[in-house]
């Protein structure tokens, strides 16, 4: 890619952000000292003492020199680090959530891992895939997240049902028949209309068989009848149309639902609970466990003017996303390791991640199979018709007839 091809590509993107951009401030470190690298993460919520910026300093002074590390909020990262592609200053290493490496990649703000030389042949391809685009890679995994099916013991035990024989669809609505029948509640999501209600939407849109270039498909309308459903008959209560991921499981941790749809980050969250739980997989339609999105970020070496930087920022994200490190990160960062070797020796430790380790396994990117930069534009209109039809606006089929019509025009 040419220069000017690529600040083309920076300005359209910036563009693009601009109702963002404008109360952004600018990059923290315009020239940061030979000894000193710029590392951009997004996980603002740790201090200086916690276990990952602790790791972050020790893969620094591995290298010979010193992680500088800011924290900022997931949006407001990627709204800088394009704005910073665009002035030249970006930071040394750029952690970003998997899909956003299609827009910065496409801007021209990352390096590919062959112009780095990272080694990414280890790697889980599902979950590598994030970070693909057109043939190249742009970072490495450093873990991945996603999503099952919380239960309460009690309340099956109680309705008895045996949450192994929930294998489909069919089997699961069974299940919340027999819990409302004795009075409880069935089971809590999130729909809100933002990305998050996507993301919950997603493992049952893909475990019917439907595809995201096809929103309208017949798959994927019996995907939302599905949800639909359950609201029109009880098994789910009204309030998911506003749930958060977080305002859903605070209703699934009163004990009142049978289940709940959340992600490895609440395994702390449920050891706090009053009452047994136990996890299964999301089922799919006609069985097994669905592909759900996965969650987790990628670390990328951003482009630099100085290329001579290159060699000690691919020793920084070679130490961060090294075997022993990735290891860490069920503690640090709450995630599965990207590596097939390494989830079965985090199994060993903690057989709780077993179901974890499955389901990420099965999951899929939500900006794979080259769908990139397009993905946003196809989840917006996707929650949107999750909205209308659950909201009783629209029915099902209408509801995405109209997501497929705007997405196609979009």
């Amino acid at each position: 890619m040419t220069r000017l091809s690529r600040r083309r590509r920076l300005a359209a993107a910036v563009m693009a952000l601009a109702a963002v951009a404008a109360g952004a401030c600018s990059p923290a470190s315009d020239d940061p000292a030979d000894g000193t690298y710029l590392v951009w993460d997004p996980y603002p919520q740790f201090d200086d003492d916690s276990e990952w910026v602790t790791l972050l300093e020790n893969c620094g002074t591995s290298a010979g020199v010193t992680a500088e590390r800011i924290g900022y909020d997931t949006t407001d990262l990627t709204n800088k680090a394009l704005l910073a592609a665009q002035q030249g200053n970006s930071p040394d290493v750029l952690i970003v959530d998997n899909p956003v490496v299609s827009t910065l990649a496409e801007a021209g703000a990352l390096t590919t891992t062959d112009e780095t030389g990272l080694d990414v042949s280890n790697m889980a391809a599902n979950l590598l895939g994030a970070g693909q685009r057109e043939g190249r890679t742009y970072g490495v995994p450093i873990g991945a997240n996603t999503l099952a099916l919380y239960y309460n013991q009690d309340l099956l035990a109680a309705a008895g049902v045996d949450p192994a024989a929930i294998t489909d669809w069919t089997s699961l609505t069974a299940a919340l028949a027999e819990v409302t029948a004795i009075g409880k509640k069935g089971i809590t999501f999130s729909a809100i209309g933002t990305e998050e209600g996507s993301f919950q939407f997603l493992p049952w849109f893909w475990g019917s068989g439907a595809d995201l270039t096809n929103l309208d498909s017949p798959q994927a309308e019996s995907a939302l009848a599905l949800w639909t459903g359950w609201l029109n008959r009880g098994y789910a209560p009204n309030s998911v149309i506003n749930n958060t991921q977080t305002t859903s499981w605070q209703e699934f941790a009163t004990g009142e639902y049978a289940f709940g749809e959340n992600g490895t980050w609440q395994l702390t969250n449920a050891e706090k609970l009053d009452f047994a739980y136990g996890i299964i997989a999301i089922p799919a339609s006609t069985g097994g466990a669905a592909p759900a999105p996965t969650g987790g970020e990628f670390v990328s070496i951003p482009v630099q003017e100085d290329t001579g930087r290159y060699a000690t920022s691919k020793q920084l994200v070679s130490c961060l996303t090294s075997a022993d490190n990735l290891l860490t990160t069920d503690s640090t960062l709450s995630y599965v390791a990207p590596v097939a070797e390494l989830q079965e020796q985090q199994v060993a430790a903690d057989p709780r991640l077993k179901v974890w380790v499955e389901a990420v396994r099965a999951a899929r990117g939500r900006t794979g199979d080259d769908l990139g930069t397009r993905y946003p534009r196809i989840s917006e209109q996707l929650w949107t018709a999750v909205q209308a039809a659950l909201s009783g606006a629209m029915t099902p089929r209408e509801a995405l007839a109209a997501a497929q019509a705007a997405a196609t025009t979009s």
